[in-house]
């Protein structure tokens, strides 16, 4: 079962390396079916969260306020990115046009290019760990060390890595971790996806460049620095930590590469966490893989599914601190 177009170079395609003997055709149908309301009820979250928060470090302009609003707001630029990634699957909305669209909006506010993203993001799930994954330049090699993880993530926090992630979600991702050859995502992609991909690109960076030049014509100078503090900021430091530390989180030192069982994680996490590291059920990574074509908000359900009829048995299912121990072990010699 693939997601959302059946034109070849537009497909996510299910992970069928696992035997899914006992998940019912009529079962797996329902939680695929979308569900409108529940996409706005998760946009309505995230946007009025991020709303909120800025709102009152806007008007209450103190380190008390303002430090905690950067901390909210990275959180909740990341809950935009999951759902401008469930936009890149085809999973927010039946109608493909509302959906792009309103991927595409989520996008441009935060930086990044769902059109451009949907194109690399096809290979990472229907290349799982190959050499054609372009995600493995972030997560592949672990566990490093202590001391490796912490530099990364110290790198993360001070900015200095945010133009790469905003270059792979331009659809140019870091060379393959083991040929160093750049990745190639276009080379699997239709025309179609590749001409809204070029389309989009030029939207967001129009946007990028004429909204805080728009701000600061309008409002003033100071009004462009509290943009900068309350949206840049977080944007290339706090988010960049919590970017990192889903992706290994998610694919981060597998027992083996053989199957989405083992090649990808779901982590088993409590509100807290579900608020600042995994939004929008995005800590089912296994279940995604597999079926990529179910919505967020029943992945959930799916898991116990699964884990019900035995399918998840033997598979990468921890608890945070289980994987965090797991990714800064020593490395392997």
């Amino acid at each position: 079962m693939t997601n959302g177009s059946s034109q070849a170079g537009e497909e996510f395609r299910d992970d069928r390396r696992v035997a899914l003997r006992g998940l019912p055709v009529d079962v797996l149908a329902e939680f695929t079916r979308l569900d409108t309301a529940r996409s706005v009820r998760a946009l309505a979250q995230t946007l009025g969260i991020t709303a909120l928060t800025l709102g009152v470090a806007w008007f209450w302009w103190t380190p008390w306020v303002v430090v905690p609003a950067i901390l909210i707001v990275a959180t909740q630029q990341h809950a935009m990115f999951v759902l401008a990634h469930d936009a890149a699957h085809y999973r927010l909305f039946q109608n493909r046009a509302l959906n792009d669209a309103v991927g595409r909006f989520i996008g441009t506010i935060t930086g990044i290019s769902m059109c451009a993203y949907r194109v690399v993001h096809r290979l990472h799930h229907n290349y799982l760990y190959g050499p054609e994954d372009p995600d493995i330049a972030l997560h592949g090699g672990y566990p490093r060390g202590k001391g490796y993880l912490l530099r990364k993530l110290a790198t993360d926090v001070a900015g200095l890595t945010a133009w790469k992630t905003y270059k792979y979600f331009f659809g140019a991702p870091a060379p393959n971790a083991a040929t160093r050859e750049a990745q190639r995502p276009l080379d699997d992609t239709s025309p179609a996806l590749r001409r809204a991909a070029q389309r989009d690109r030029w939207g967001i960076l129009a946007f990028q460049i004429g909204a805080p030049m728009a701000l600061a014509a309008l409002f003033g100078w100071a009004a462009l620095l509290k943009y900068a503090a309350l949206w840049m900021l977080p944007a290339v430091t706090v988010l960049q930590v919590i970017l990192r530390v889903r992706a290994i989180c998610e694919h981060g030192a597998p027992r083996n590469h053989a199957s989405p069982l083992t090649a990808a994680r779901t982590n088993l996490a409590g509100p807290l966490l579900r608020l600042v590291l995994f939004p929008h059920h995005v800590n089912y990574h296994i279940e995604h893989h597999l079926f990529p074509a179910v919505p967020h908000y029943n992945l959930p359900l799916l898991h116990e599914a699964l884990r019900a009829r035995g399918i998840l048995e033997g598979a990468e299912l921890r608890t945070f601190a289980q994987t965090w121990r797991r990714v800064y072990a020593p490395a392997i010699s």
